[in-house]
């Protein structure tokens, strides 16, 4: 019975669906071969995968993929909750957005997905006192994904950044758990001030596209705001804002925004979900 214990343990049911997702797109599409084995099908399991996507996307001529491979092996494997929570946003990129059919779209093409996890590697590094490699990763998802993330910014699980062109999270900026963000989102400040200074988004929240967040102020769970706001004031759960400068507008609409996705006005646009 131990056996079997340890080896239920150590299934891992992500990895094993990104695994076979990934025979069935080389059968579908030979040509493509190449990047589905050199990304899955080489690797053992979901971190070695994803520490070499992380490092073949932010490699360049100032710093060899191989270097940027271990860096990034070596944070997943010291906390392990960059993998919980990459596992988590994979998820949650596959359930809200319905232009991902399948696990491995995320991984192989949805920059979105794949500047969060390179943020998470930048985050590990400025935790650990490494700033100036977390600066170049950060410098780099930006280069390469167009999405600038402060290494200093939390960011919670089952985090989806929809499209990402564009996004800006500011140094103290704390995102929570399921949250839900469209194309040119800022949670930004307002102005030259030091210290605590970027929006707080709880969980559940729905934000956007285009909205900007300005401030040390928080956005309640479960609240929606809607594409262009500019929130300047503080948001209490589940309402929907909408304007510029945003103003409460009515209810959310839904018990999880976030998820729903659904960006309609008024009190009943989830009814139903």
């Amino acid at each position: 019975m131990k056996q079997v214990s340890e080896k239920l343990k150590r299934v891992d049911p992500v990895w094993l669906r990104l695994v076979e997702e990934a025979n069935a797109m080389v059968l579908r599409e030979p040509l493509l071969g190449g990047l589905v084995h050199s990304s899955i099908l080489h690797h053992t399991n979901f971190a070695k995968a994803l520490s070499y996507r992380i490092a073949l996307k932010l490699s360049s001529d100032e710093m060899p993929a191989q270097i940027l491979r271990e860096i990034a092996a070596e944070a997943l494997e010291r906390d392990p909750e960059i993998s919980v929570a990459a596992r988590t946003d994979l998820v949650a990129v596959f359930d809200r957005d319905p232009a991902c059919h399948e696990l491995l779209q995320p991984m192989l093409f949805f920059k979105g997905y794949q500047a969060v996890q390179a943020h998470r590697v930048s985050n590990w590094l400025w935790n650990n006192d490494r700033r100036e490699m977390a600066y170049f990763f950060q410098m780099r998802s930006s280069e390469v994904f167009g999405v600038d993330i402060h290494p200093g910014a939390t960011i919670g699980r089952g985090i989806m950044i929809d499209h990402a062109h564009s996004i800006v999270i500011g140094e103290t900026a704390r995102v929570g758990d399921n949250v839900s963000m469209l194309h040119s989102v800022t949670l930004g400040g307002t102005g030259k001030a030091d210290g605590d200074r970027h929006p707080k988004i709880d969980d559940g929240v729905l934000i956007g596209a285009g909205a900007k967040v300005l401030g040390n102020i928080t956005v309640g769970h479960c609240s929606k705001i809607a594409a262009g706001s500019v929130v300047l004031k503080e948001v209490p759960p589940c309402k929907t804002v909408a304007g510029i400068p945003a103003e409460i507008i009515g209810e959310a609409g839904c018990d999880q925004p976030a998820q729903t996705m659904d960006q309609i006005f008024g009190d009943c646009a989830c009814e139903g979900k």
